[in-house]
């Protein structure tokens, strides 16, 4: 007899052997029924897999949050079977669950188009309806090299080479279909369920490698239900409609030019901005959180990077050299060999600590051409990167307040706590030719880092193998206003460079001690936030950030010569912002009263003043927001008043005067 631990605490003993849908079934047949896979001592099992000792149980149906992570992976293999249904010659490679589905590679000479997706998901259909049976099966190495070579069925062949010496093999047969996998799956299709559609077919490098052969990467959205897989894809609808890429067509903000280079964008009058307000916001905090601006050069000797470990550690995200003098030289990835340069310039006390740096600069960083996405993947970045120098015993202060930081810039864009958690980045000390073999301190800064963070009440997960290669470090996930996850600005805490540099002080008694270093970049990559927000905002940006702040349209030509007076007292009016005085335009075209509107609205402009016979007389101006909401007869005075305030505090409801 084994005995079977359940989450409720309660045990039960049965016969070895016995399966997890036999003990489903003894507990009651509303469980059986319901249950679709089983969770062993942790492990995801099959239903139908013999539990051979003692282990804890687990029943898990479609109440449990890790069974749609599950059912997705087994609607890949009847998404193989289709397309292997419907195109014999069809050679399935690798079918892994996604965050809001899966996908599965093929190597195929038929092109899959958007023409066919009805016939596979009819196809899909069809092999959930048949109720096949889904069997594990176990085969030796040799075995399963075999078996595959028959069914002609290379990349399964090379799957399985990839699987460490000695190891068993598994498979699983679904009627005539069978595939190798790790497991688990439900016990037959007819439990799967058919909320699913075809997204998307993209060109994928086998093992992702642009030298390997271009394969076929169908992508399927897939949920428990009808109702959840609708509701997903009316936010993709939503989401499609907020992407910065599309919205950069009407706000102008960006050019990415082929022959300035992929993924180096050129920030337009517009877009420049936005930066100019995000700059001066960091300054504002710069000065609140008592940090001091630097500038560093752009690149430096190949012997700085050695010297700070970006070589080798880096190397595949660094830029190849160039040779200057005989010496090579790279653009620089990071700025804080820069800094910790600065700091090494003269002698420090325990009592001159902490010392507080930022910069407002670029760095460059290679990504791959398949990588790059608008503002979000480039490579030229752009941040307000600190560092702070302190003693062991001032870590915990200095990395909490810039935790603090991080949430008092999300405050201002209206992200709460509950829109954003912290991915903990730790090391994966399996694998020291990735990171600084340094056990004892990578345990000192987790153990800071953890009471920092149960201390300020930031949700968090940790990431193991996630880690900078000198230090644990604070991911920041940050949700838009439609749920879209975006991971904008990290916080570090690095032990390592001290050594490195000889970054020192002297204590109370005189003794040579190393320095702890806070790295963090609050704003993020600027390029990357401005995709962000654009995205947040819908290009709604909040008056204060909005590049063009009110725009001011004459009705017809005989009321250009008053719209200009409006523009010139908004022009000269003393409102503070970054570009130093409201940002206005004039609308003297020849378009249409609807068109000039239209346009305004296109470009998400907060402020519309319209100007026609009536303001003319009254000596006012016409009110129009974003809303399309309109208040006539308003003095310019009142309205410079109103506006100034919700720019200058930077409020995040701008249409509210």
């Amino acid at each position: 007899m084994i005995q079977i631990s359940f989450p409720d605490g309660s045990k039960k003993e049965y016969k070895a052997g016995i399966n997890a849908f036999e003990i489903a079934q003894s507990i009651s047949p509303s469980l059986a029924k319901s249950a679709l896979y089983a969770k062993v001592n942790d492990e995801f099992w099959d239903l139908s897999r013999a539990i051979p000792t003692d282990a804890e149980l687990q029943i898990l149906t479609l109440k449990d949050a890790e069974t749609l992570s599950l059912l997705r992976h087994s609607l890949a293999h009847v998404l193989a079977e289709a397309v292997k249904e419907l195109w014999i010659n069809a050679k399935p490679v690798i079918g892994p669950a996604v965050a809001d589905g899966f996908y599965y590679d093929f190597d195929l000479e038929h092109h899959i188009s958007s023409e066919d997706f009805s016939k596979i998901e009819a196809k899909m259909k069809e092999i959930i309806k048949r109720g096949d049976k889904i069997e594990r099966q176990i085969l030796s190495r040799d075995e399963a090299i075999q078996f595959f070579k028959k069914l002609g069925e290379p990349y399964k062949v090379d799957n399985i080479k990839r699987v460490p010496e000695g190891e068993d093999i598994t498979c699983y047969k679904q009627g005539n279909f069978i595939d190798l996998c790790r497991g688990p799956h439900v016990n037959s299709t007819s439990k799967l369920p058919k909320s699913f559609k075809i997204a998307r077919v993209a060109g994928a490098y086998l093992h992702g490698d642009s030298k390997q052969k271009m394969l076929q990467r169908v992508y399927v959205y897939a949920f428990e239900n009808k109702e959840k897989l609708s509701s997903h894809l009316v936010y993709l609808e939503e989401q499609a409609k907020r992407d910065h890429r599309k919205l950069n067509h009407d706000l102008d903000l960006y050019v990415l030019n082929p022959d300035v280079g992929l993924g180096l964008p050129s920030m337009t009058e517009y877009g420049t901005i936005l930066r100019e307000e995000l700059n001066q916001l960091a300054k504002e905090m710069e000065r609140k959180y008592k940090l001091k601006r630097v500038t560093t050069p752009h690149i430096s000797k190949e012997n700085m990077f050695l010297k700070s470990g970006h070589l080798p550690f880096y190397k595949d995200d660094m830029y190849s050299p160039m040779d200057i003098d005989g010496e090579d030289y790279y653009l620089k990835p990071m700025n804080c060999p820069h800094h910790h340069t600065i700091y090494m310039r003269k002698p420090y006390s325990y009592r001159d600590l902490p010392i507080r740096y930022t910069e407002y600069g670029t760095v460059y960083r290679y990504e791959s051409s398949g990588s790059l996405n608008g503002l979000f993947r480039v490579r030229s970045i752009s941040q307000n990167d600190i560092h702070i120098y302190c003693r062991y015993d001032q870590a915990y202060e200095e990395f909490k307040n810039i935790m603090l930081l991080h949430e008092e810039y999300y405050n201002i864009f209206g992200i709460s706590k509950d829109d954003f958690y912290i991915e903990f980045a730790l090391p994966d000390m399996k694998k020291l030719d990735k990171f600084v073999d340094a056990p004892e301190k990578w345990t000192k800064a987790k153990d800071i880092m953890q009471k920092v963070i149960n201390d300020v009440g930031f949700k968090f997960v940790e990431e193991e193998g996630e880690a900078a290669f000198y230090g644990p470090k604070f991911d920041f996930k940050v949700k838009s206003a439609i749920g879209t996850e975006y991971g904008i600005s990290t916080n570090q805490l690095d032990f390592y460079a001290s050594g490195r540099f000889d970054l020192t002080y002297k204590d109370k008694d005189g003794v040579e001690q190393p320095i702890y270093i806070v790295h963090a970049a609050p704003l993020g990559a600027h390029e990357r936030t401005i995709g962000f927000l654009t995205e947040h905002y819908a290009g709604k940006f909040p008056a204060w950030l909005a590049p063009i702040q009110v725009m001011v349209v004459p009705v017809s030509e005989k009321h250009i010569s008053y719209a200009k007076e409006i523009y010139d007292k908004l022009f000269s009016a003393d409102v503070k912002t970054a570009t130093h005085g409201l940002r206005v335009e004039l609308d003297s075209s020849n378009e249409r009263m609807g068109k000039k509107l239209r346009n305004a609205s296109l470009k998400k402009i907060p402020y519309v003043l319209i100007v026609g016979d009536n303001e003319i007389e009254t000596k006012t101006v016409s009110l129009r927001n974003r809303n399309g909401e309109q208040e006539n007869n308003l003095s310019l005075n009142d309205f410079i008043s109103k506006i100034k305030n919700n720019i200058e505090n930077r409020i995040k409801n701008p249409e509210e005067i």
